[in-house]
């Protein structure tokens, strides 16, 4: 059974959502703010948070960015800060999914299950861009027929966008994620890894494509077929 963390300070909102979830066949776990949510992390394996951004002690931005540097699950950000501006800093705090409230509960269904089926959360060693494929292990892109050799910061980082279609990762994340969290360089290194990887693949954007996301960062999409 999948975990569920709802990080809420408002108490009708957790009822709420533990019993829409609890219904959809989730365990439900509730922290009414970041500092007690983080604590709960430490003691349970959960598959996916719910957090508000508005709370006492640790606020949601915060707690967002303490998961992106501990654990590796989406989240989803539920508040009532519908600001642009809002939503940029939380996503570039490294949330997966932004809902305001109010808000419809089945529509947070729809988005828990539609996270559920493109984090690949399983520690996969082969990747797969339809014709396209990353094995991990051996550190090689082929299209079936030929082979790709990337520096190893370019496969690093195509590896860590493939792994989770869809998501957006800000610029500040995929440093941590590969080059290191000591990285003392300027974060555009980012950009130009990205733009090598687009005209090293620029015959296979009907496989996949690396998205630009103005102000924020990037993520990958792959067409179904």
């Amino acid at each position: 059974m999948r975990q569920l963390l709802i990080v809420d300070d408002d108490s009708h909102i957790r009822e709420l959502l533990r019993f829409v979830m609890t219904r959809e066949g989730y365990q439900v776990y509730e922290a009414e703010n970041g500092m007690e949510a983080a604590k709960m992390m430490d003691r349970h394996d959960m598959d996916l948070a719910v957090v508000d951004i508005m709370m006492p002690y640790m606020d949601g931005y915060e707690l967002c960015e303490y998961i992106r540097e501990n654990y590796d699950i989406p989240i989803i950000m539920l508040t009532a800060k519908d600001q642009l501006t809002d939503k940029e800093e939380a996503y570039s705090r490294g949330t997966d999914d932004y809902l305001t409230k109010p808000f419809e509960p089945e529509e947070l269904v729809f988005r828990v299950k539609a996270l559920f089926r493109r984090y690949q959360r399983t520690s996969s060693d082969t990747l797969y861009l339809n014709r396209i494929v990353i094995d991990r292990n051996n550190v090689e892109v082929t299209d079936g027929q030929s082979v790709f050799l990337l520096p190893m910061k370019e496969f690093e980082l195509l590896s860590q966008l493939a792994q989770y279609p869809g998501r957006l990762f800000s610029r500040d994340e995929l440093i941590r994620l590969v080059w290191g969290a000591d990285y003392e360089g300027d974060d555009r290194t980012v950009d130009v890894h990205i733009k090598r990887l687009r005209q090293r693949f620029a015959d296979y954007t009907d496989d996949f494509s690396i998205q630009t996301v103005r102000g924020i960062g990037y993520k990958l999409e792959v067409p179904k077929r």
